[in-house]
């Protein structure tokens, strides 16, 4: 029982090591260097343009599943002009 307990925790560490290996590290720059700034910059426009990115994709998201019976009936009603 112990093993598995530590092998599952090796594992949950070893996983959560590659989750930050994509961020970019601005501790080797000098802080009041030009590329410390450019560093700086470049990860808050990155974080800025993934938050977007999800707000988006939610708001389209929750867009098609709430107005997916009004377009349905709108639908509906259109056949029947047609219809006739």
């Amino acid at each position: 029982m112990i093993k598995k307990i530590i092998f599952i925790y090796i594992l949950i560490l070893s996983i959560n090591n590659f989750v930050y290996s994509d961020e970019l590290d601005c501790s080797k720059f000098k802080k009041f260097s030009m590329e410390y700034i450019t560093c700086n910059a470049n990860l808050v426009k990155d974080k800025t343009v993934s938050v977007g990115k999800n707000f988006v994709e939610d708001t389209k998201n929750y867009q098609k599943k709430e107005w997916s019976e009004e377009k349905e009936k709108v639908d509906q009603v259109k056949q029947k002009v047609i219809g006739e």
